[in-house]
């Protein structure tokens, strides 16, 4: 075990050594409390000229139409996993040195590898996650609901369901809890969430319902 911290703490595995912690905080913190990612908008190329910024890095780098968070943590993955093979088993600098573009090309590769299946998912998934879902009544699945954070399960019309962000505002949140239930009256389309009310006080049982009631 010292070994391998010795070799992750050393260059050029450490560059990405500290990267890898924040993305496994990340996920961690996602597990456990929720967290969301929007979909990183663009094509498939340098060709979206209105794209800037974050967005247009990400579509520049063929790696947009998922969550950011999915190809930058297997960028950044890969490439840690590349630079600490190249510090196990080369000694000169300059070949070590040589190591970081080739982890991040791999990172890159591993990454664009993943984006490619995913992107069908999360297209179809995006497609249904706008103003289908308002009037729809939803199960919270974190522990609270606030103007900042939240996520909850809604059913689509063919029967599949997803997890969309939500938020709630004022005393309406606090009654919201993980297993309740929420009607979702209002899409935010710039921060990509749903405004959502307690709709009654008890949790869900059964499937979820599907329409306002009448």
């Amino acid at each position: 075990m010292g070994d391998f911290f010795t070799t992750a703490m050393a260059f050029p595995a450490v560059i990405f050594t500290f990267p890898l912690a924040v993305v496994l905080l990340y996920w961690i913190f996602g597990v456990l409390f929720g967290v969301g990612g929007s979909v990183a908008e663009g094509g498939d190329g340098a060709g979206d000229g209105d794209i800037g910024g974050f967005a247009g890095v990400m579509a520049l780098l063929g790696l947009s139409g998922v969550p950011a968070a999915i190809p930058l943590s297997m960028l950044i993955a890969v490439a840690w996993f590349t630079a600490m093979a190249g510090t196990e088993l080369l000694d000169a600098t300059a070949l070590r040195v040589a190591t970081l573009p080739v982890a991040l090309v791999a990172g890159w590769g591993a990454a664009r590898l993943t984006v490619l299946p995913l992107r069908r998912v999360f297209a179809a998934e995006t497609g249904s996650q706008h103003e289908d879902f308002v009037g729809k009544v939803c199960v919270v699945r974190t522990s609270r609901v606030t103007a900042e954070f939240g996520q909850a399960e809604v059913t689509a019309q063919d029967g599949g369901t997803a997890i969309v962000q939500v938020r709630a505002e004022g005393p309406e949140g606090a009654d919201l809890g993980a297993g309740s239930r929420a009607l979702i009256f209002g899409y935010e389309p710039e921060r990509e969430f749903f405004w959502v009310a307690p709709y009654d006080a008890g949790p869900a049982t059964g499937h979820l319902e599907n329409q306002l009631p009448r």
